[in-house]
């Protein structure tokens, strides 16, 4: 285990340094899986957080070619992370992310129930007759996950890593910054 796959695993993911070695200790080496289990632990430090009270923060904004304009707020738990380079270039991603993606809702929780239930309705009309029921209800189910990840900014994959989503990018930023953050 080498002191640059430490560094460039604590520059990844923000971890510190025991929490890199342990890792990289764990996984036998293993760059990859050791990367995987910190960005578990990182989503496993989000979830106990999500409870905690975000209401700093900032406004960011991203213009693209004076034709789309966008304003996101982003909040986190005190002043002092707001302020940081880590969490204003978050700010700025998700920005260009909903100037780039559109997204309608910030998360699925935000979709109204009538709206699913149209969605539902539709999906289920396009597939019926042609398909068995149990399995036009799989289809019907996964045409409601792509719903979700065009029209919901959390469940859209990342514009700059296509291997995370939105909800992970800031999964992973919580780890790193050690703090609840909402977009809002």
């Amino acid at each position: 285990m080498s002191t640059e796959l430490v560094q460039q695993l604590r520059a990844q993911t923000g971890a510190g340094i025991m929490d890199a070695k342990t890792a990289l200790k764990e996984a036998n080496g293993d760059y990859d899986t050791a990367l995987e289990a910190l960005r578990k632990r990182g989503a496993a430090v989000a979830q106990k957080k999500a409870g905690r009270d975000a209401s700093q923060g900032i406004i960011a904004s991203y213009i693209h070619m004076n034709k789309i304009g966008v304003l996101v707020e982003l909040n986190c738990e005190t002043d002092f992370v707001a302020r940081t380079d880590d969490f204003q270039q978050l700010a700025k991603d998700i920005a260009m992310q909903v100037a780039s993606m559109n997204p309608r809702f910030v998360s699925p929780e935000d979709v109204s129930p009538e709206m699913l239930a149209k969605e539902r309705e539709i999906y289920a009309a396009q597939v019926e007759g042609k398909k068995p029921a149990e399995v036009t209800e799989r289809i019907v189910d996964g045409k409601m996950k792509k719903f979700y990840e065009e029209a919901c900014l959390l469940q859209q994959p990342f514009f700059k890593n296509q291997d995370i989503t939105v909800q992970e990018l800031i999964a992973q930023a919580v780890g790193k910054l050690g703090e609840n953050i909402k977009v809002r």
